[in-house]
Parts: structure tokens; C-alpha cells; sequence
């Protein structure tokens, strides 16, 4: 660990037991003038750690089934950092599975990291690894939708380069052709239907302008930080493998909700089948192509969602679906198609998420821009006071303004001036982790 990490961890460690000790003090008075809020006890799997002290990984159920042979190893990920591993609440820093008190036993599931959350209230209802590193394949797709799908006209027609067509053999593709002519529209079809990697190059030329693909790949990096995604790294707009490209199942979340709040990307979403049309000047019929996410056809309140594969990264999936007015979220990563396939799982989380009561919580889906004007049911159960590692810019001054009414004490006084002067600079350092990753190998498997 080098001496600049070490200094930074320290400092923010510093920064956040002085951010909590000017809470504790400006809460003391009322707790003491008011009946005490009712404190929920955490069950093992969301007791968050303590200094000097490791909390218990609670093991995530798995079915009895062996790895298939050739599987290749995990890329070496980056150096965790305790403060990206407690965004959204410090009980979603585990590498074991987090579920609400309570709450039944979620679905056993090849997948190395899951997470189910409520696309709406941004709750999250459980989780195994939320924030443990994974590779994405296709499911980064959702990103490049995130990044680039409100900046194109989708009824513009745009024509095809041989830079659009330079995918790796045998990846998946939808069969554009160099010269060809299409709508935008038709490029998110083949991209959210056939996870078309000539599409994605496509779309992320055409996002980037003057930059062209490289342009948009630094889009998503910066739009994934926008949206409190802080683990999701990207090095291709396909999710083609590449060196240091990685995500989480909490990050996916985050991306996959700004995706459903587009009613377009929505509807190329439930689409079951669109034609590719003719290219009658390159003397090609048109073809048609279906979606290859089978949740939309068995599962009644489907949202629709994406599918990806490569032989590095295995299986990864989003899944939404709505039922008695409530639209959950499920995403995975790391999984294998055998006993069940990724929609299949993803189907057996959302079942799981929609048997859980409303107010069901173990963390939060934070805001964009760190615009967080609530915290978690949990949160309101315990009734913490002040912002800790993985508040957002507006808790310090909703602090301030919940502190600043009649009969405001020196001591309550001091302790918003701590918390104001604290925060920025603890939330700065929390947004400028630079993640160091290992030499990769060099191999890049296919996505779909």
C-alpha cells in the first residue's frame, strides 16, 4: 500500500469520526429534551465493521454445482477502498450477503455478487458483495445508453464506417453493413435486442462528436461518477473485455435506474423483435432480429433489462419488472448459465424482492450528482443524526437547517460548524479515488 493511500484512508477515517462526533454532540440535546427514536438492532449480515474489528461475513446462498471446466480466472480487481464499499449504507460493505431482518431466504444463485433494489425509493433490499468488483460484459451497453441515448436524435439516419465493424471475430453482432443506412433508433434496437457490438461503436462514434469513441468511453467514466457509481470503470462502450474494466452489482443499479427513468430506452427494452431493414444500394435484403432477454416473454410485469457474456467476465444480468405498483431492479454478475440461466436468476431475485414488505431496506441507491434528500427506511429507523462516509452534499446542510430552529445551543452550534467544515473535504476525497489496477491478461473475450 503506497504512503498517498495510506494518508488518504487515514485522513478520511479522521474526517469521518470527526463528521460523527459533531453529530453525536448536536443530537445529544434533543435526544435528551425528546422520547428516544426507536433503534432497530441490525441483524449479522448488516452489522457494519467497527474499528479493530472485522463484522461476519454472512456466506450468500449458492447451489451445489461445480464450476465448468476451462473457467478462466477472476481478473485481479482493484485495491478495495472502505469508503466506495459503504456507499449507499455502511451495511452493503460485505462480501457475504446482506437482507433485512426478518426477511426469507433469497433464491441460491451460481452469481458471485447480486443486488435487488427498488428503482423508485432507491432502497435497496439486500444483496450478496454489492460493491465487490466485477467484470461487466453487455450489461455495460446500459451505461453507454445512460451516457449518449438523450444526446441522439433516434429518427436520424446515420451510414455505417469500417470503424463501426471493427469487433472481435464471432462477437455478437446484428449485421450492419459497412455503408450501410440506419436509423439511431434502429442501432438501440440492435444494441438492447441482439447486443450489437457494431452498434455499440456506432452510437458511441456518433455520442462523442469530434472525440468519437474515445470521447464517450471518458462520458461514461464521468457520467458513472455522476450517478454514484465510483467501482464501474470503463475501457470499451460494448463491454468487450478490456484491461481494468469494472463494475459492481450496487453500480449497475445506479446506471439501470437512470436507464428505466428513459421512457425511449424502456420501450427498446420490452421490443420482442424489430426488423433490420434493406439496403437496397448495397443490394441486401433486411432481416429481423428478437431479443435475447427471455424475461420480458415469462415474466408477467417485465420491465425488460440486458444480458452479457464473455468467457472472462461469465454470465452478467439486469433485470426490471413491475408488480402491485412497485418496479424492482435485479443485478448480477460473475454467474453461470447452469442450473439456472442469468434471466432466470434475475426472474428468482425479483420474486424474492417483491415478497419483501415495502419498507424493506438494508441500504440506499444514492441520488445523482450526490443530491440524496433522505436516507434509507433503516436509517429512519435508527434515526442517525449527521452525515457519515457515504452521505452526500446535501446532508450537511440539512443537518443545519433540522439544527438551526429556537433554543440552538453553543454545543449544538459548534457541532454544525464541525460537520460543515468536514464534510466537503470528506466528500472530495471520497469522489477522487483513483483506482490502481494490476497488469491484466491479455486476452479479450467475446461479449454478448
Amino acid at each position: 500500500m503506497s504512503f498517498r493511500s495510506t494518508t488518504r484512508r487515514r485522513v478520511v477515517a479522521s474526517l469521518t469520526a470527526v463528521v460523527a462526533l459533531g453529530a453525536t454532540a448536536l443530537t445529544g440535546p434533543a435526544a435528551a429534551a425528546g422520547p428516544a427514536a426507536a433503534v432497530r438492532p441490525a441483524t449479522a449480515a448488516e452489522k457494519p465493521a467497527v474499528a479493530g474489528h472485522k463484522a461476519a461475513t454472512v456466506p450468500c446462498p449458492k447451489p451445489d454445482v461445480k464450476p465448468p471446466p476451462g473457467r478462466p480466472p477472476r481478473p485481479t480487481p482493484p485495491e478495495d477502498d472502505p469508503v466506495l464499499r459503504a456507499v449507499g449504507g455502511d451495511a452493503l460493505a460485505t462480501d457475504g450477503l446482506v437482507v433485512p431482518r426478518g426477511a426469507p431466504r433469497p433464491p441460491a444463485l451460481t452469481a458471485t455478487s447480486w443486488l435487488v433494489a427498488d428503482l423508485d425509493t432507491g432502497e435497496v433490499l439486500g444483496g450478496c458483495g454489492p460493491h465487490v468488483y466485477g467484470t461487466p460484459a453487455s450489461v455495460q451497453k446500459m451505461l453507454l445508453a445512460a451516457t449518449v441515448m438523450d444526446k441522439l436524435d433516434p429518427k436520424k439516419t446515420i451510414t455505417v464506417t469500417d470503424g463501426d465493424l471493427a469487433i472481435e471475430p464471432g462477437s455478437s453482432a446484428v449485421g450492419l453493413l459497412k455503408g450501410g443506412k440506419y436509423t439511431i433508433a434502429t442501432l438501440w434496437l440492435g444494441l438492447l435486442l441482439n447486443s450489437g457490438n457494431e452498434a455499440a461503436n456506432a452510437l458511441a462514434r456518433l455520442g462523442g462528436g469530434k472525440g468519437g469513441v474515445p470521447a464517450t468511453v471518458a462520458a461514461m467514466n464521468a457520467e458513472a461518477k455522476r450517478l454514484g457509481a465510483y467501482q464501474t470503470h470503463a475501457v470499451t462502450p460494448s463491454g468487450l473485455d478490456g484491461p481494468g474494466q469494472f463494475t459492481s452489482a450496487y453500480d449497475l443499479a445506479l446506471i439501470a435506474r437512470k436507464c428505466f427513468a428513459n421512457a425511449d430506452f424502456r420501450k427498446y427494452a420490452l421490443t420482442r423483435a424489430t426488423q433490420i431493414p434493406a439496403q437496397k444500394h448495397l443490394k441486401k435484403g433486411g432481416f429481423q432480429i428478437q431479443n435475447e432477454n427471455k424475461l420480458i416473454f415469462n415474466y408477467p410485469g417485465a420491465l425488460g433489462g440486458k444480458t452479457g457474456f464473455t468467457q472472462l467476465a461469465r454470465h452478467s444480468y439486469v433485470g426490471a419488472a413491475q408488480r402491485d405498483g412497485r418496479r424492482l431492479v435485479a443485478t448480477l454478475l460473475g454467474a453461470e448459465a447452469s442450473p439456472l440461466r442469468g434471466w432466470q436468476q434475475g426472474a428468482a431475485l425479483l420474486d424474492w424482492g417483491f415478497s419483501l414488505p415495502k419498507e424493506a431496506s438494508v441500504g440506499k441507491l444514492v441520488e445523482p450528482d450526490g443530491a440524496d434528500a433522505k436516507g434509507t427506511a433503516a436509517d429512519t429507523e435508527a434515526a442517525p443524526a449527521g452525515p457519515g462516509p457515504g452521505s452526500t452534499r446535501k446532508a450537511a446542510p440539512t443537518a443545519a437547517r433540522a439544527a438551526s430552529g429556537p433554543g440552538l445551543s453553543l454545543g449544538a452550534a459548534a457541532a454544525i460548524a464541525v460537520i460543515l467544515a468536514a464534510t466537503p473535504l470528506l466528500l472530495l476525497l471520497t469522489q477522487r479515488r483513483r483506482h490502481r489496477v494490476r497488469r491484466r491478461p491479455r486476452s479479450r473475450p467475446q461479449a454478448s
